[in-house]
């Protein structure tokens, strides 16, 4: 098991890593994936456009599920659904075999719709609202975390008034920090998740004396995009050291390849740090959980765009139809992509500013890429942008959603339609 078979191309040095499993360079030089061509996949379904390879997205649901079976018995993968919120994207990983965590409503409705079995869903959030845990525990969710008294209060109350006794999960802070964007860096200390370690011990007996809340066991999630597996490790010890419980849910956070020169860690060794250090620390006989997110859909999508202006000042920049109303990370958190023109990849190219089309300066989607002579009309292609592409996705400047395909075996087919003028207005009362 690897994290990224390579690319079947006569070339595969000069394409990024960062494209779906599978991808490659057919003989009219075009890129595909999921055996489509993405010129073809841009004509027929319009850009912008989020492209899903689904042999991708549902190998790495496998290889995460089948890697922590083989090392640990009991155990279970999880879905981190706001990653990719999107309902056929959900069904796909739950025909996996795998579970899902859910942290709002919506979240939980779609997971819901997608077919999730409610006892195979969790419920997170740092701010739940009454309705959210109401609709949860109606619906049988079979596990809360929980992420502050607060929360603890909220979820007892409903579950008396239900008449049930819910498993839930104490979020824990291990003060642990990755290396990664403040932003999406979620373990230290100063956060806005979780049960620091001074106040866990009170929080756990807290629980404990409840009678309508079940304890089961603890959970920590130190930040996302991570490319080193020592802060793992020391999570780990963090929940050790707090006593000894039955369930232990480890989050997830391991990083993926946005770019050639990122090397994130395997997920084999990402297992094998998880689990070697839980059994040496928590003991062989525990129930471990894990919340692959991004990892598990990021390298699995391509965004396409189709160039509308090139100009030529002190720079150049290249417009495309979309920017931060589909991919706000570079806008949000300075992410940074590569991109390539879907008809000739293997071109060297001149350096330019990938820009949206949105009335911001900051609306650009990369800095200093190289492209090959642009021109309107080209279609451009972000890879990995499975994970918070079409979470985030906006309207600002009241620009439609993009729709989802997913392409394999050679055949595209639309999944989610894009957004029309129309539904811009379907709120309005």
């Amino acid at each position: 098991m690897t994290s990224s078979p390579p690319l079947t191309t006569g070339a595969s040095t000069e394409i990024t890593t960062a494209l779906p499993w599978g991808s490659r360079v057919n003989r009219r030089g075009h890129l595909e994936v999921g055996g489509c061509d993405l010129v073809e996949v841009a004509r027929e379904f319009g850009t912008p456009a989020y492209v899903v390879a689904e042999d991708d997205l549902r190998g790495r649901a496998r290889s995460f599920l089948s890697g922590l079976r083989a090392r640990h018995s009991d155990c279970d993968v999880l879905f981190a659904s706001k990653a990719f919120p999107c309902t056929p994207v959900l069904r796909a990983i739950c025909q996996e075999g795998l579970s899902c965590d859910v942290a709002s409503g919506g979240e939980l409705t779609l997971a819901l719709a997608a077919g999730f079995a409610p006892e195979r869903i969790f419920l997170h959030g740092n701010a739940k609202s009454e309705a959210e845990v109401q609709l949860a525990l109606a619906a049988g969710v079979g596990h809360v975390v929980l992420d502050s008294l607060h929360d603890m209060e909220r979820v007892e109350r409903t579950a008396a008034s239900l008449d049930l006794n819910q498993n839930v999960l104490v979020r824990v802070n291990p003060d642990v920090s990755g290396d990664t964007h403040a932003a999406i860096s979620t373990g230290q200390a100063d956060s806005k998740f979780g049960f620091g370690s001074a106040d866990a011990r009170a929080a756990i007996d807290a629980v404990a004396s409840s009678p309508h809340l079940r304890l089961v066991g603890l959970h920590c999630h130190i930040g996302s995009q991570l490319l080193h597996l020592d802060p793992f490790r020391r999570a780990v010890a963090a929940l050790a050291a707090l006593g000894d419980y039955p369930v232990y849910n480890l989050g997830g956070g391991l990083g993926v390849a946005y770019q050639r020169n990122q090397e994130p860690p395997a997920v084999e060794d990402y297992l094998a740090t998880l689990v070697d250090t839980a059994h040496d620390l928590l003991g062989r006989n525990k129930r471990l959980l894990i919340e692959p997110g991004r990892a598990l859909v990021a390298n699995s999508t391509v965004t396409l765009y189709s160039v509308e202006t090139v100009k030529r000042n002190v720079s150049t920049w290249v417009a495309v139809d979309g920017g931060m109303s589909d991919n706000l990370r570079p806008m949000l958190y300075g992410s940074r992509y590569e991109a390539l023109l879907a008809d000739r990849p293997l071109q060297a190219g001149e350096r330019c500013h990938l820009a949206g089309k949105h009335c911001e300066s900051g609306d650009v989607i990369i800095h200093d890429v190289q492209l090959p002579d642009p021109a309107p009309g080209d279609i451009v292609l972000t890879p990995a942008t499975g994970a918070y592409g079409y979470a985030m996705a906006n309207n600002y400047n009241g620009v439609p959603r993009p729709p989802v395909v997913f392409v394999r075996d050679g055949e595209a087919r639309l999944v989610v339609r894009r957004e029309t003028y129309a539904d811009l207005m379907s709120r309005d009362v």
